[in-house]
């Protein structure tokens, strides 16, 4: 018994681990993602769901049968929680510190600090994978995200209208306990982003602020993306 309880808690870990990563996933998304039984994957489900360590959306425009809303699994803020760093207090803590201290000014550099070498970090992949376009640019910021701990994803949201845009989304946030405390460093990110990209972006959610995934509209159609720098960033569309 003690032998099958671990390989339970494991594959739950799993379960949990994906739906943190994809989500916003389906059951049977899942299940086949793990080559897990409907049954088996339904039985971890419930369990991290009793837990409060995911829960259920539905989302309009996604269809499950018989014209229902799918359901779509993601982590709650409680989930996110448990995967944070066990320092996140104490870097909290220093940092209104320093606020107090300095009034502000030593949060500020810290925060341009940080930004500045995280873009650093992610550069070898940017420019490796970066591409011509907003889109693709978008795929690439995503994947090197991804490398650093963010479970980060870029999807095209109305191809082929005069609305089409990219939507980033992180599904986890290293730093999520700092940034509730200190949202400049989200403001920072997000500069960041449109400085590499070219364009106007949008934040829409946010995991600092208890949402269930950090997302960012970036826009992609001739029509609606203002560029930044117009002389040197991507000119070309979503394809």
């Amino acid at each position: 018994m003690a032998a099958n309880d671990t390989e339970d808690r494991r594959t739950r870990q799993k379960v949990f681990s994906s739906v943190l990563d994809e989500g916003p996933i389906t059951a049977s998304s899942l299940a086949k993602a793990l080559d897990l039984t409907p049954a088996a994957i339904r039985r971890h489900l419930d369990a991290l769901e009793n837990e409060d360590l995911i829960e259920v959306r539905e989302f309009a425009g996604k269809q499950s049968g018989r014209g229902r809303p799918a359901r779509h699994y993601v982590v709650t803020s409680r989930g996110h929680g448990s995967v944070s760093h066990s320092y996140d207090e104490l870097a909290v803590n220093i940092l209104k510190f320093m606020k107090d201290r300095d009034g502000g000014e030593a949060v500020e550099e810290y925060t341009e600090d940080f930004v500045a070498k995280l873009r650093d970090r992610l550069g070898g992949e940017l420019d490796r994978r970066g591409g011509t376009t907003v889109a693709s640019r978008s795929r690439a910021l995503a994947a090197a995200l991804t490398r650093e701990g963010y479970a980060a994803s870029a999807t095209p949201v109305a191809a082929g209208t005069p609305l089409e845009a990219m939507q980033l989304c992180q599904g986890h946030c290293p730093i999520q306990a700092v940034a509730s405390e200190f949202p400049e460093i989200c403001e920072a990110e997000l500069e960041m982003f449109s400085d590499y990209l070219g364009v106007d972006v949008r934040r829409l959610s946010s995991l600092a602020h208890g949402d269930h995934v950090c997302t960012t509209h970036i826009p992609t159609s001739e029509l609606t993306r203002p560029l930044i720098h117009s002389n040197d960033r991507p000119q070309g569309g979503s394809r």
